[in-house]
């Protein structure tokens, strides 16, 4: 199927209007999409057209049934203009684990890696070379199966479009501890990329951001204790010396950088634990001033430095520096750009 992608490439890029310095965050789309369907029990027809609307049918099941899962993901540039992407084929499996979580079928992993990287090529003139500037992709599959009625749907469309972004945090970040509203329980859809997962997150996210916090810190379902995440990104604790990140216990995303960051820390001699950890364990360590730093790790964020945190009536100051963390922004900028040696061959190189 990989050698029959059909391309139609547009007449006319945008890429010559936009302001590579000053990029609105996802409002801006390159020229092409990849798209493919599903009838009939099998994947058909992949092609790279113009992008464009999508046709769908007012009955279509995800608008209904919620059957919708994307991924995030990067492409950057070395200093040669070679376009790069960081670890698509691990963002291949996660698209197929979350599909099975939601009775989808799964997407041929080849040829998930093939369309970003068609897409990718055919739009390198949008990639940005500012630091910390990105292609952002999003592949995304959801059902459009025309029906009314409680099953999982036998049609479905899988989508790429791409979106030049800029860094999303240039400052330290702050955090509001939701002790009302849950993201995920054990046995939910929290460990699936589910669309559904970040609709139930808008209203206690808006509600953070109106006290005038940057995100939401989820607590775990049982009595809002146990960290788990933050709205779009795991996060990770450094308490006297260990840096702590909670454990994958199907209740949060096993988020990819998440997973290059603690490979990145092994191999720069942290100790790094996965285990419960809660939000009493970081209230005694800022008191007793074991609690050193703390950041997010995420696609669309990078790494975000996180200054404080806010939990009821309480204001738990975490650090104003962020030494570990920075090293992990830097190290991973570095290496997505060619500027650092890429010695866990992270990175696919997309030829000319």
């Amino acid at each position: 199927m990989i050698s029959q992608i059909h391309i139609q490439k547009c007449v006319n890029s945008r890429a010559k209007d936009l302001d590579f310095d000053d990029i609105p965050l996802g409002k801006t789309f390159t020229d092409h999409m990849f798209l493919c369907s599903y009838e009939n029990g099998q994947w058909r027809s992949p092609k790279i057209v113009p992008l464009s609307l999508v046709p769908t049918h007012p009955a279509a099941m995800a608008f209904h049934y919620g059957q919708a899962i994307f991924e995030g993901m990067k492409a950057t540039i070395d200093s040669n203009g070679t376009p790069l992407l960081f670890r698509p084929e691990v963002n291949a499996k996660r698209l197929n684990f979350s599909a099975r979580r939601l009775g989808m079928p799964e997407f041929p992993e080849a040829l998930f890696v093939e369309a970003l990287k068609t897409i990718v090529s055919l739009d390198r003139q949008w990639i940005p070379s500012q630091q910390g500037s990105a292609l952002y992709l999003r592949p995304f599959m959801y059902a459009d199966e025309a029906f009314i009625g409680m099953r999982a749907a036998t049609r479905y469309k899988f989508i790429v479009m791409a979106s030049p972004s800029s860094p999303i945090y240039n400052k330290r970040i702050r955090l509001y501890a939701e002790t009302n509203y849950i993201r995920a329980a054990q046995g939910g859809t929290g460990e699936a990329k589910a669309a559904g997962n970040y609709a139930a997150a808008i209203l206690p996210t808006e509600a953070a951001k109106a006290k005038g916090y940057d995100q939401v810190l989820w607590l775990d379902a049982y009595d809002f204790k146990a960290i788990q995440e933050v709205g779009t990104m795991n996060i990770f604790f450094k308490i006297k010396g260990t840096i702590i990140t909670p454990p994958l216990d199907g209740a949060i995303l096993a988020g990819i950088t998440r997973m290059s960051a603690i490979e990145l820390l092994r191999y720069k001699g942290f100790e790094v634990v996965e285990r419960r950890l809660t939000i009493d364990e970081v209230i005694e360590a800022s008191a007793k001033g074991y609690l050193e730093e703390a950041f997010g790790t995420g696609t669309a964020v990078g790494v975000a430095m996180i200054q404080e945190i806010g939990y009821q009536s309480k204001a738990i100051h975490i650090s104003d520096k962020n030494p570990v963390g920075q090293m992990v922004l830097d190290t991973l900028n570095g290496v997505r750009t060619g500027k650092i040696p890429d010695n866990f061959n992270w990175m696919l190189s997309i030829d000319a």
